[in-house]
């Protein structure tokens, strides 16, 4: 077919392979019947080409079946924690240690059980799964029998609702938290198959170092040659530009920014292609700009109080020549709420409330790579420029992915 039809459809084509994708970077799991099934059917449809994509742009590997679409996300950066699993609600509060092991633990249980399991049966297999000597040697330890422990489970259980690992037949989980009744659930066994993304199991690693760790269960193939070197560059460059919110050069190896110079690019046309991503290069970094300020876990500017006060102290740290310390800040919201108080609520307004809203500023900070914490203080970086009081302002295509990305009042244009 030829002609402006032909067009059209081709056209149709690439918007439905853009959506796809998208939705696979904001939710690397989707199912056939949760909240995202209009994504879920097109990425059924598109699937062989994000296959190819994903495995040869980033080595992430693509599984689809009638049930779900399960993306095996790698990370560029092992370390970065600051993108928690979060509780679901509205409070959304980032996961602990506790309950990271509770749904490591949770999730043995599920596999070994049947295709309908009891959230107080559940939480029974998870208590003697926690007997192992090698967890109470490590401080960690379950009895279910304090409601703090419950409400871990049910924010487990809750997570994997949300994932659609357990399907709720009967009960809430509330009931379950108060003693006062039971949750029945479905399990579904495909998309709890889809759920590890690791290269190898954690229980076929014999180091105990943790970040070394994390290092065995993604590791690749030997790097014997040039080609498997320069693949593994290019992987771990596309994942930090499709995840993070800044790619900043002084984080590279000397390998990895000589090969960023040569392909930049190349990289950068393929992820536009694929998701509609915009690159903004400036003399420290990279970020891709999202015209539909979409694929983003974390936002800022944002309403409300908090998002009030994260982007004052952000113009506060943008003025800073070096570390600046969490106390200082504290001080600095104090003499801010003298000006804007009225704007905001009344618990942020109580004596003693600054330390906890600095911390939660600092936590979004770092979080968008504007910020980083070292022992001597709060480090801002390059792209926390774009907050600073009095700053050009330049006209974007759109808002930012995750952070409005480097300002070019400190820094020098290499387009």
């Amino acid at each position: 077919m030829t002609g402006p039809l032909a067009e059209v459809l081709d056209g149709q084509r690439e918007a439905d392979l853009q959506r796809a994708a998208r939705a696979l970077l904001k939710e690397p799991l989707l199912t056939a019947d949760g909240p995202h099934s209009d994504a879920f059917r097109l990425v059924r449809r598109h699937a062989a080409e994000l296959r190819e994509w994903f495995e040869r742009n980033v080595g992430w590997t693509l599984r689809t079946d009638a049930d779900a679409a399960r993306l095996r996300k790698t990370p560029g950066t092992l370390t970065d924690a600051t993108h928690a699993a979060c509780e679901v609600g509205r409070a959304a509060l980032p996961f602990t240690r506790r309950r990271y092991v509770l749904l490591c633990l949770t999730l043995a249980a599920l596999e070994r059980g049947e295709s309908q399991v009891a959230l107080g049966r559940l939480a029974e297999q998870v208590v003697l799964a926690a007997a192992d000597p090698e967890l109470v040697a490590a401080g960690i330890t379950f009895t279910l029998e304090r409601r703090d422990e419950r409400l871990d489970l049910a924010a487990v259980v809750r997570l994997l609702l949300r994932l659609g690992v357990l399907r709720r037949v009967a009960g809430d989980e509330e009931a379950y938290v108060s003693g006062s009744g039971d949750v029945l659930y479905d399990v579904r066994r495909r998309v709890l198959a889809g759920m590890p993304a690791a290269r190898r199991g954690p229980s076929m690693i014999e180091d105990q170092d943790f970040e070394e760790r994390l290092v065995e269960m993604t590791a690749q193939t030997a790097l014997d040659s040039d080609e498997l070197r320069f693949r593994a560059i290019r992987w771990k460059l596309t994942r930090r530009l499709l995840d993070d919110p800044v790619l900043y050069y002084d984080e590279l190896t000397d390998d990895e920014l000589a090969y960023l110079t040569r392909q930049r690019g190349f990289i950068i046309a393929r992820i536009g292609e694929l998701t509609g991503l915009v690159a903004e290069v400036r003399a420290e970094g990279i970020a891709m700009v999202d015209p539909l300020d979409d694929l983003t876990d974390v936002r800022m500017p944002e309403q409300g109080t908090h998002g009030h006060i994260t982007l004052l102290l952000a113009g506060h740290l943008a003025q800073a020549d070096g570390p600046v310390d969490p106390a200082e800040l504290a001080s600095r919201v104090r003499e801010l709420a003298v000006e804007h108080g009225s704007f905001w609520s009344k618990s942020a307004r109580e004596p003693g409330a600054e330390p906890e809203l600095v911390e939660q500023a600092l936590a979004k900070l770092v979080a968008l790579g504007l910020a980083v914490r070292t022992e001597r203080g709060v480090v801002p970086r390059p792209a926390l420029a774009r907050y600073a009081v009095g700053a050009p302002v330049v006209k974007e295509p759109g808002p930012a992915r995750q952070t409005p990305v480097l300002s070019d009042t400190i820094v020098k244009d290499q387009r």
